[in-house]
């Protein structure tokens, strides 16, 4: 499942590739992924003009000018290939753009993913992307002092708390592996126990980590814009069972946080 790091990568590529071309035809072959009726959704994107092209958490904001957004997850996984003119497409596709020079974007999820067109007033009442929460990766919007206040008369555990989308976006089960051993957390540490100095240490974890990942771009396993993978493969405890902790040693265990796995060195994160 893309998080941060593959979305902020393909939106910039989407940004470079996209900018002020005209679309001409859409094609959607799966309806489901829609929030509007086919015709509707249409009528919000054809000849319309691509604007700039962002991110926020795991979703990609595409303006349209002049008056609308495209707006796209790629939910449990999925690709977003660009296509110059003439180049194969993909045997399957759940959405295909094409655009005035011919070039042409598809979109195909592997489970299930989202593809949303809003007008630019109703933005602000879109259900999944109004109440997304700090963007990490934005160093004037994400500092310690507003990180600090996110965590500000929070009572759960700091693992559900990073992979809650309101509060903080972009985070989920991959990265969050080695974000908190790099911060020594136990994934279940209540987050009133947690110090001020240990919160630094994760808030500069979360940073460092993120920004590592973007610079890499993204994970092996994942395809940006040009189906190029990235080249994050090795994680210091994250899916590495029974191996020595890098740190002390200590074998490496999987377990159980809520619905999901994790895993934690337990010496260095008790």
């Amino acid at each position: 499942m893309p998080e941060l790091p593959e979305i902020f990568n393909i939106a910039r590529q989407m940004n470079k590739e996209l900018l002020r071309k005209k679309i001409v035809l859409v094609d959607v072959r799966q309806e489901k992924c829609l929030n509007i009726p086919v015709n509707k959704f249409k009528s919000l994107l054809i000849n319309k003009i691509i604007g700039r092209v962002t991110s926020r958490g795991k979703w990609i904001f595409v303006k349209l000018e002049p008056n609308a957004y495209f707006l796209l997850s790629l939910g449990m996984g999925g690709n977003v290939f660009y296509h110059k003119s003439g180049e194969k497409l993909p045997d399957k596709y759940h959405l295909k753009l094409e655009f005035h020079d011919d070039s042409i974007l598809t979109i195909g999820f592997w489970w299930f993913g989202y593809c949303h067109a809003v007008s630019v007033d109703a933005l602000g009442t879109h259900k999944m992307t109004s109440k997304l929460g700090l963007s990490p990766i934005n160093e004037k919007e994400f500092n310690y002092d507003s990180f600090d206040t996110v965590l500000q008369e929070r009572r759960g555990n700091i693992k559900s708390f990073l992979m809650n989308q309101k509060y903080i976006a972009g985070i989920g089960n991959v990265y969050i592996q080695d974000i908190l051993f790099k911060a020594k957390l136990h994934p279940n540490r209540k987050i009133p126990d947690i110090a001020e100095n240990e919160r630094r240490k994760l808030f500069e974890a979360i940073r460092t980590n993120l920004k590592e990942a973007v610079e890499l771009g993204g994970l092996a396993y994942e395809k940006d814009l040009y189906n190029r993978p990235g080249r994050v493969e090795d994680f210091l405890v994250g899916y590495r069972e029974t191996s020595p902790c890098p740190e002390c040693g200590t074998e490496i265990r999987k377990i159980r946080t809520g619905s999901t796995a994790t895993y934690i060195c337990p010496s260095c994160q008790k």
